[in-house]
């Protein structure tokens, strides 16, 4: 067996090791999610739940790419 296989950053059994750098990652996860995704910035970002329902579920007209010119677009 090599050296490098028989290598680790720790003393820690295994499973310790394993545990510890999860609870780690979950910590940090937490943190951005509180950071960035807990609440609207302001009370005004709040929209009633029908309204956002409503845009989310009904159709979309159809329209060509506005990178195209209307000749490709009829294609």
């Amino acid at each position: 067996m090599s050296f490098a296989l028989t290598k680790r950053f720790t003393r820690l059994p295994l499973a310790v090791e394993i545990t510890l750098i999860l609870v780690v990652k979950i910590a940090l996860l937490m943190l951005l999610w509180k950071a960035f995704f807990s609440e609207p910035q302001t009370k005004k970002m709040r929209m009633p739940t029908a309204l956002v329902e409503q845009h989310l579920l009904s159709q979309q007209p159809v329209t060509p790419p506005s990178h195209l010119n209307p000749a490709e677009a009829n294609q």
